[in-house]
C-alpha cells in the first residue's frame, strides 16, 4: 500500500499519540501491576556487576520488543543482542540513537553495518552519562561533572552453508573495549578535591552469537524465511580500576547468557520472545535472577508498523510501547517504556532512533539477474533445448553459487541429455 510522505508522518505520529496514552492509562494503577509480580520476589544479587549500562538498550526499535530480539537481530540494533545478525542484513545501514534514561541519565550510540556477499561487518559507540554535581553543607558547589560509561564496538559475523532453501548458520562476534569515567570529587571531612581517575574503571571483553532463519508454519508467499533461532553470550570479559596507582581487579561485568526467537506468522504479524540468565563470573551461586521478554509487530503499511513489548526481571516488569516510519530511506523509531521498578513511583522514558538505510550492494540486482537466467533456462528445457538450459543455469550460479534451482535443473537436464544419448543409441543399433 502506497502513502504520501504527509499521510505516513502524520499516521507515524499517531502511533506516538497513542504510546502516550497507553502510559497515562497504565501509570495511574501501578502498584497493582506491580503486585500481580512481588510474589516473585525482589533480586538480592541486583546490582552486583559493574559496568551496568551494558544492559541498556541503545534505541528504540528492540527496548519496544521488550528487548526480546535475540532471535529477530534484523537491523542494526542487533549490537546490544546478537552479533551474528550483520551477516544476514538486507542492506548497509548507519543510525543514531538515543535513550533517555532515569535520574537525567541518557545513552547516545552511533552504528554503522555492511555485508560483503555472507560476511558482515560492523562498529559502533556508546556513552552512557549523568550529571554529577557535589555541594558542601553550606550548598556551595564544590565539583561538578559527568559519570560515564563509553563501549567501543567491533562486529563480524559470517553465514555458513548458505543455500536457496537453507538459509544457514551465522556466528558473529563482538570485541569491546569500555572506559568507566568517574568525575573529580571532594573529600566529606576535608573538603580537598580528588581526582576520580583513580576510581575510573577499563573493560575489554566480547559477545558471541548464533543465529539461523528457515520457514515453519509459514502461511503467506515469501522467499525470506520467517522463523529464526537465536542465542547470546553477552560482556563476557574483565574490567579493571585504579589507575594512576596499584592496578586492580573490579568487580564482574554484567554478563549475559541469552535464547530467542522470532516467529512471522503472517506477512503483517511477528512474534518475538526472549530468556536471559545474567552470569556473575566471579561466583555463579551470585548470579542475577533471570529476565523474560516477549514483544510485537504489527506491520501496518510497508512503511509504517506499530511494535509492542513486555520484560519481566525479577519482580519488576517492564512494559513498552513503539512506532516506526521510513520516509526516504531513514526509518524512524520512537518507544516508551514504563518500569514499574516501584509501585509508588513508576519510571517513564522515551528511546529514539534514526537509520540510514544505504542500499544493499547490488544483492537485490543480482537476485533478479539469477531469476532472469532460471526461468529463461526453464523456457528453453520446455523446448526440448537441454543445452542452452544447462548454459543459463551455470550462468545463474556463477552469479550465485548457493541457488539451489539451478543445480537441480542442470542435473535433471544432463539426466535427460543421457537418456537421450541412450535412445539413439538403441535406435541406431536396430
Amino acid at each position: 500500500m502506497t502513502k504520501t510522505p504527509a499521510r505516513i508522518i502524520a499516521l507515524f505520529f499517531s502511533l506516538v499519540q497513542s504510546a502516550a496514552l497507553f502510559a497515562l492509562n497504565i501509570s495511574e494503577t501501578p502498584s497493582t501491576v506491580s503486585d500481580v509480580f512481588d510474589t516473585l520476589g525482589q533480586d538480592e544479587n541486583a546490582g552486583s556487576t559493574t559496568f551496568l549500562s551494558l544492559n541498556i538498550p541503545a534505541g528504540a526499535r528492540a527496548e519496544s520488543l521488550g528487548g526480546a530480539y535475540t532471535g529477530l537481530s534484523n537491523d542494526i540494533s542487533f549490537f546490544d543482542y546478537n552479533p551474528a545478525g550483520s551477516a544476514l542484513l538486507d542492506e548497509t545501514e548507519a543510525a543514531v540513537f538515543h535513550n533517555s534514561w532515569i535520574s537525567d541519565s541518557a545513552i547516545e550510540t552511533i552504528a554503522a553495518t555492511t555485508r560483503y556477499g555472507d560476511l558482515g561487518i560492523a562498529a559502533a559507540a556508546k556513552c552512557f552519562y549523568v550529571p554529577f554535581t557535589q555541594y558542601d553543607y553550606y550548598g556551595e558547589k564544590q565539583t561538578d561533572g559527568y559519570y560515564s560509561e563509553t563501549t567501543a564496538v567491533l562486529n563480524m559475523s559470517y553465514n555458513f552453508f548458505h543455500g536457496y532453501y537453507f538459509k544457514g548458520i551465522s556466528l558473529g562476534m563482538n570485541i569491546k573495549g569500555a572506559w568507566r569515567s568517574i568525575p573529580d570529587y571532594a573529600d566529606s571531612e576535608t573538603g580537598e578535591i580528588k581526582k576520580g581517575f583513580s576510581q575510573s574503571a577499563a573493560a575489554v571483553m566480547a559477545d558471541f552469537g548464533v543465529l539461523t532463519r528457515f520457514n515453519f508454519l509459514k502461511f503467506y508467499s515469501s522467499r525470506e524465511p520467517n522463523f529464526s533461532i537465536g542465542l547470546c553470550l553477552k560482556n563476557a570479559g574483565a574490567a579493571f580500576t585504579g589507575f594512576g596507582e596499584e592496578i586492580e581487579r573490579d568487580d564482574p561485568i554484567a554478563t549475559v547468557a541469552s535464547v530467542g526467537f522470532s516467529y512471522k506468522m503472517l506477512d503483517a504479524f511477528t512474534f518475538t520472545a526472549d530468556f536471559s540468565q545474567p552470569l556473575n563470573l566471579f561466583s555463579l551461586d551470585e548470579s542475577e535472577k533471570w529476565a523474560a521478554g516477549a514483544g510485537m509487530i504489527f506491520q501496518i503499511t510497508d512503511k509504517t508498523a506499530i511494535l509492542a513489548g513486555f520484560l519481566l526481571k525479577g519482580g519488576n516488569p517492564r512494559m513498552s510501547l513503539g512506532g516506526e516510519a521510513i520516509y526516504k530511506g531513514i526509518q524512524f523509531n520512537i518507544n516508551y517504556t514504563l518500569d514499574l521498578t516501584s509501585s509508588l513511583n513508576p519510571v517513564n522514558h522515551i528511546s529514539l532512533s534514526a537509520k540510514l538505510r544505504l542500499g544493499d550492494r547490488g544483492r537485490a540486482q543480482k537476485a533478479a539477474t539469477v531469476d532472469e537466467k532460471y526461468i529463461e533456462g526453464l523456457q528453453k528445457y520446455s523446448e526440448g533445448d537441454y543445452e542452452s538450459a544447462i548454459r543459463l543455469w551455470n550462468e545463474a550460479l556463477e552469479i550465485d553459487s548457493g541457488f539451489d534451482p539451478a543445480k537441480k535443473g542442470i542435473a535433471i537436464a544432463e539426466k535427460q541429455q543421457h537418456l537421450i544419448e541412450k535412445i539413439k543409441e538403441m535406435q541406431s543399433l536396430d
